[in-house]
């Protein structure tokens, strides 16, 4: 573990944007993900496994550039650790809303959570965008607590889970 200029714990995986190569191990990432937190994202274990590798690598090439959607990774050498994505919104040019955040059981609390956001804020920052957005299911006091910690504030929005009519989720920001 490493620390950074602030004293906060570092993780000693590589934080990066993803590249086409990296397509394999974003599916099996993306499908410990879903097995692991299935309210937290939006398909189902059975939707993504059965998708073709040929999805997967497309929509990873396309993710790989570009300055509408980002995805980036912890990659420790061997299997991917962490991810977290960052996309436009058409509602305000200046906000870069994340998405897909997700650490390996093993990672959480190595500051892996702060390193991927900060990518995707640097990113967000490159491309003219200068604030943060994501969403948390309302009850997960973990997630919520976690993205406290590393600025994001509650905005008091509340918005319908896209896809469980049962749940809420909570709006959060920070800035970039």
């Amino acid at each position: 573990m490493k620390t950074d200029p602030r004293g906060a714990a570092r993780s000693q995986a590589e934080i990066r944007r993803v590249r086409p190569e990296d397509a394999a191990r974003m599916r099996a990432l993306r499908l410990e993900m879903l097995a692991d937190a299935p309210l937290a994202f939006l398909e189902t274990v059975a939707d993504a496994a059965a998708r073709p590798h040929a999805d997967y690598a497309a929509r990873i090439a396309y993710t790989a550039v570009g300055s509408d959607t980002a995805q980036f990774v912890a990659d420790p050498g061997g299997r991917l650790v962490g991810h977290a994505g960052g996309t436009v919104t058409p509602t305000e040019s200046g906000l870069t809303v994340i998405y897909a955040v997700y650490i390996t059981p093993a990672w959480r609390g190595t500051g892996l959570l702060a390193e991927l956001v900060d990518a995707v804020a640097a990113w967000s920052r490159a491309c003219g965008r200068p604030e943060l957005m994501l969403e948390v299911v309302v009850g997960n006091d973990r997630a919520y607590r976690a993205y406290q910690r590393i600025g994001f504030v509650d905005t008091g929005v509340r918005v319908p889970h896209p896809t469980i009519p049962a749940l809420t989720e909570l709006q959060m920001r920070r800035k970039a």
